[in-house]
C-alpha cells in the first residue's frame, strides 16, 4: 500500500517538508479555497500539484471535491453544480491524478460531540457521545419531533445532561457538533440546520439513494473518460442522526452503489473507522467482498460503547481488527499484482490523537495533529511489514 497523509494545503501548520519526514510517500488534499459547488480551474490544480512534487512526494488522492447539498437533494441550481463538478473531475484527470474520494453525508460531516476527548494516558481524542448528541438535537436544536428517535432512558440522561450544562459547553457542544471542516461548506446556523434536515427528511432514504445514483451516472463516464477513480467515504458515524437518512452505512449500501453503476470508476473508500463504527460491519469481509473496487483506505480504530457512543483509541487498539484488516488489503495488492495490474491501494493513518505539546496548541486540525498520525503510520507501517515479511518467508512473494 502507498503511505498517504492528509495535508490542508499550504496554511496547514504540518508542512511537506514533516509529512516527507513521517515517511509518507503521498499527499491527500483539495482546494479549500475553493468554495463548495465552483468548479476547480486547471490551473490550481496544476500549481497544487506542482507544489506537492516540488516538495518530492505525489498528489494520490483529492479528498474531496465536496458537492453542495443541492446535488443531494437535486433542487435549486443543481444542474449548474453538476456541471461544475464534472468541470472539476475533468480538470483533476487532465492533470494525472487518478483518485477522488468524495462522501455523501447529507448536512454535516463526520460528526463528533467532543474533539478533546481525554484519555487515561492525558492524550486527547475525538469521541461521539450518543447522551451529549441527544441532548443537544432534543433540547438545544429543538427539532420537531426529536423525542421520538430515542429510547426514553437516554431520553432522561440527555435532560439531566443538557440541564447540567453551562452555556459555555452547550455553546462548545453546537461548535463540535455543526462548525463543518476545512473543504464544506462552512457552519450552519441553528435554524439553518434546522431547515436543511427537514429537507433531508422530507427527500427521505430512497430519495436519497436515488439522487446518488443519478449523480454517479453522470459523474463516472467522465471519470471513466480522463482515468479517474470515484471513491465514496462511509457514513460517519454509519447510522441516522438527527433522523436524516443514510445510504452508505453498510456492506448492503456499498453492494448497491458499485452494482448499480459497474464501472471500475465507480469505487469505494474503505474507512474502518467509519463502517467499523457499527458492531455489525465485518471490515474483513467489506475488504474481501469489495477489494476490486476499494482504491482508498483511511486506517484508524475506535472503541464502541451499548448506546452508539464511540472514541478513537490508537491505531492497533480498539474494536477493529486491524492486523486482520491489513492483511485482507495486502491479499487484494497481490491479487492486483498477479493481474498485472500496477494500482496500489492508497492508505493514510486517518485522524490521530493529540499528545505531547500539541497539546493547547493553534491551528491544529481535530484528529489531524502530527505527532498522533505520525505514531499511527508508524504502528500500521509495522504490521504491514510484518505481515509482508511473513508472506514471502512462506513462499508467496507477490504479498
Amino acid at each position: 500500500m502507498q503511505e498517504t497523509w492528509r495535508w490542508f494545503g499550504p496554511n496547514d501548520p504540518i508542512s511537506l517538508q514533516s509529512i516527507r519526514q513521517a515517511g509518507a510517500t503521498g499527499i491527500v488534499t483539495s482546494l479549500h479555497h475553493i468554495p463548495t459547488g465552483e468548479a476547480w480551474p486547471l490551473a490550481d490544480v496544476l500549481e497544487r500539484k506542482q507544489l506537492i512534487e516540488d516538495a518530492g512526494l505525489n498528489w494520490a488522492v483529492v479528498e474531496s471535491i465536496p458537492l453542495h447539498n443541492d446535488l443531494k437533494t437535486r433542487t435549486g441550481n443543481y444542474r449548474q453544480l453538476l456541471e461544475n463538478y464534472l468541470t472539476s473531475i475533468r480538470n483533476v484527470g487532465l492533470a494525472g491524478i487518478k483518485a477522488v474520494c468524495y462522501n455523501f453525508m447529507p448536512v454535516v460531516d463526520w460528526t463528533r460531540t467532543n474533539l478533546s476527548y481525554t484519555l487515561p494516558n492525558a492524550s486527547q481524542a475525538l469521541r461521539f457521545e450518543m447522551t451529549d448528541f441527544a441532548a443537544y438535537d432534543v433540547y438545544l436544536l429543538e427539532r420537531p419531533g426529536a423525542e421520538n428517535d430515542y429510547e426514553p432512558a437516554l431520553l432522561e440522561r440527555a435532560r439531566t445532561r443538557f440541564e447540567a450544562m453551562s452555556e459555555t459547553e452547550r455553546d462548545l457542544l453546537e461548535k463540535n457538533i455543526i462548525a463543518g471542516l476545512p473543504g464544506g461548506e462552512g457552519s450552519y446556523d441553528r435554524e439553518g440546520v434546522r431547515r436543511a434536515i427537514a429537507e433531508f427528511i422530507a427527500l427521505g432514504t430512497n430519495g436519497m439513494r436515488e439522487s446518488l445514483l443519478h449523480f454517479l451516472r453522470a459523474v463516472v463516464p467522465v471519470a471513466e473518460e480522463v482515468g479517474v477513480r470515484l471513491c465514496i467515504h462511509p457514513d460517519d458515524p454509519p447510522f441516522s442522526l438527527f433522523g436524516l437518512p443514510r445510504v452508505v452505512s453498510t456492506a448492503e449500501d456499498a453492494r448497491i452503489i458499485l452494482s448499480s453503476v459497474p464501472s471500475p470508476s465507480n469505487g469505494l473508500t474503505l474507512c474502518a473507522g467509519s463502517f467499523g463504527a457499527r458492531a455489525d460491519n465485518d471490515l474483513i469481509a467489506i475488504a474481501r467482498e469489495f477489494g476490486e473496487r476499494i482504491y482508498f483506505v483511511h486506517l484508524r480504530n475506535i472503541r464502541r460503547e451499548s448506546d452508539g457512543s464511540f472514541y478513537e483509541s490508537d491505531h492497533l487498539d480498539g474494536d477493529n481488527d486491524m492486523v486482520g484488516l491489513i492483511s485482507a488489503l495486502l491479499d487484494e495488492e497481490a491479487r492486483r499484482t498477479r493481474e498485472g495490474r500496477a494500482d496500489p491501494i492508497a492508505m493514510r493513518p486517518d485522524h490521530g490523537h493529540l499528545m505531547g505539546d500539541e497539546i493547547g496548541k493553534p491551528g491544529v486540525n481535530p484528529g489531524y495533529s502530527y505527532t498522533g498520525r505520525l505514531k499511527g503510520l508508524a504502528e500500521l507501517r509495522g504490521v504491514t511489514h510484518a505481515l509482508t515479511a511473513l508472506r514471502r518467508s512462506a513462499g508467496n512473494p507477490a504479498s
